[in-house]
């Protein structure tokens, strides 16, 4: 799939917090960390991110999907493919499902090796950064060279 040109969002969901990256591909020079939204009812969440795709002309979107590291599925996988079934539903958008094992935990060591985070994990900023992750690894799937 040629996604140069698109405008790609990576969603972290989580029940308390939802982590979000984005990614300009061919035009930005790296991933962003967005930010994070809180997470709650599909209708809330929903609203807020309608308001960032509009925001950022989003043209895909990656929801990470968390897997035991098993590769088999768990609560979560389950909780968050609800999530993205329920996205299917509303959005117009292309939508990706992106395995998202161990993501926080590259998160986590990403923000500990950066002057960026004071070489410390920053909570606050952890949903976004999982994101970027989950993002990385979608598009070195999809090819993307120029990360």
């Amino acid at each position: 799939m040629d996604l140069h040109g698109r405008r790609v969002l990576a969603i972290d969901w989580g029940e308390k917090f939802i982590g979000i990256a984005t990614h300009h591909v061919g035009f930005d020079p790296m991933i962003l960390a967005y930010g994070r939204i809180k997470g709650g009812p599909f209708p809330d969440v929903w609203r807020e991110l309608k308001k960032i795709f509009d925001n950022e002309s989003i043209d895909e979107v990656v929801v990470g999907v968390p897997f035991l590291t098993d590769g088999k599925a768990g609560s979560s996988t389950h909780k968050a493919r609800e999530f993205l079934n329920e996205l299917v539903k509303v959005c117009p958008l292309r939508i990706h499902e992106q395995d998202e094992t161990l993501s926080t935990y590259e998160a986590e060591e990403r923000m500990k090796r950066s002057p960026r985070y004071n070489f410390q994990v920053n909570l606050s900023e952890i949903d976004a950064v999982s994101a970027t992750v989950i993002l990385e690894d979608f598009l070195r799937a999809q090819g993307v060279s120029d990360l």
